[in-house]
C-alpha cells in the first residue's frame, strides 16, 4: 500500500518513523540499504529537501549512515545500554556494536536485596539470578551491567547461571524459553557510587561516581521479567532525542 503523508506530524517525521520502525522491527537488518532520496520523495509524494531532512534525522538518532554509497542502515552508534542491545538484538539478531565484546564476570543464584525484591515483586531475601557483564571496546570499558531475573527462570533457562555468552541475551532467552517477551521498559539515569567489586572491573576506586542507567521490563502480560544497573565507564554518555511537534 502507498504511504500517505498524514497531518499529525511533519512530513519529514512521518518518514523517519516509518524507516525507524522498520528497522527496530528488523524489516530492514544491518546494512540493509535504504531507497534513494529521490526514491523516497516520489514514493511519499514530497519535495527531494523533505525526504533529505528525514534522511538526517535516521542519522542523528543513529539509525543508518549515509556515504556516496546510499543511505545503510547502521546501529554502531546508537547507545550501549539494554534498552538499546533488546532492539539492536531484535533488529539485527546481536545485541553488540562492530568492535565490541563482552565478559560475563558472573553467573549465579543471590537472595534479593530490597531494591531488587521491590522491582521483580519477590519476597526479600528470594533466591534471584545475578548476571554480570563488562562490555569493552577499543577505548576501555564501555559499561558494567549487573542484571537480576526471578530465580525460577533458571529452571526454564539453566543457561542463565553460566558464566557466558548467552547466544540470544537474556531477552532473547526468556521469550524462547517461557514466551514471555519483553513489550514495557522504565529507565532511570542517575550518579552513583560504584561498589568495590565494579570498580575493580574499571581499575577505580570503590565509590567512585559513576553515571549509572537502571532499567525495569515487563512482558505482555504486565508482570515484571528483569531489572538492571548499568555503570558507565568515564567520559560515556547516554543520550536520547525526541520529537516535540
Amino acid at each position: 500500500m502507498t504511504p500517505k503523508v498524514q497531518r499529525a506530524l511533519p512530513p519529514f517525521l512521518q518518514i523517519a518513523e516509518e524507516y525507524r520502525s522498520k528497522i527496530q522491527d528488523g524489516i530492514l537488518a544491518q546494512d540493509a540499504k535504504l531507497p534513494s532520496i529521490a526514491d523516497i520523495a516520489r514514493e511519499w509524494e514530497v519535495a527531494t529537501a523533505t525526504a533529505a531532512k528525514a534522511i538526517k534525522q535516521l542519522q542523528d538518532e543513529g539509525y543508518v549512515r549515509s556515504s556516496s554509497q546510499g543511505t545503510f542502515v547502521d546501529l554502531g552508534k546508537k547507545l550501549t545500554s539494554g534498552p538499546d542491545r533488546l532492539q539492536m538484538l531484535r533488529a539485527t539478531g546481536s545485541g553488540f556494536r562492530p568492535g565490541e565484546s563482552v565478559e560475563i564476570v558472573g553467573a549465579e543464584l543471590v537472595p534479593a536485596p530490597h531494591n531488587v525484591a521491590e522491582a521483580l515483586q519477590l519476597p526479600e531475601g528470594a533466591q534471584v539470578v545475578q548476571r554480570r557483564r563488562a562490555y569493552r571496546d577499543d577505548a576501555g570499558v564501555i559499561t558494567v551491567s549487573t542484571s537480576w531475573l526471578a530465580g525460577e527462570l533458571a529452571e526454564a533457562a539453566p543457561e542463565l547461571l553460566e558464566v557466558g555468552p548467552l547466544p540470544k541475551m537474556t531477552f532473547g532467552l526468556i521469550e524462547e524459553r517461557t514466551g514471555r517477551r519483553a513489550v514495557r521498559r522504565r529507565d532511570l539515569v542517575s550518579m552513583g557510587a560504584m561498589p568495590a567489586d565494579i570498580a575493580e572491573i574499571f581499575g577505580v576506586e570503590a565509590g567512585t561516581q559513576a553515571l549509572t542507567m537502571t532499567n525495569q521490563y515487563w512482558d505482555q502480560h504486565g508482570e515484571p521479567t528483569e531489572y538492571a544497573q548499568d555503570f558507565l565507564g568515564a567520559g560515556r554518555e547516554l543520550s536520547a532525542e525526541y520529537a516535540l511537534d
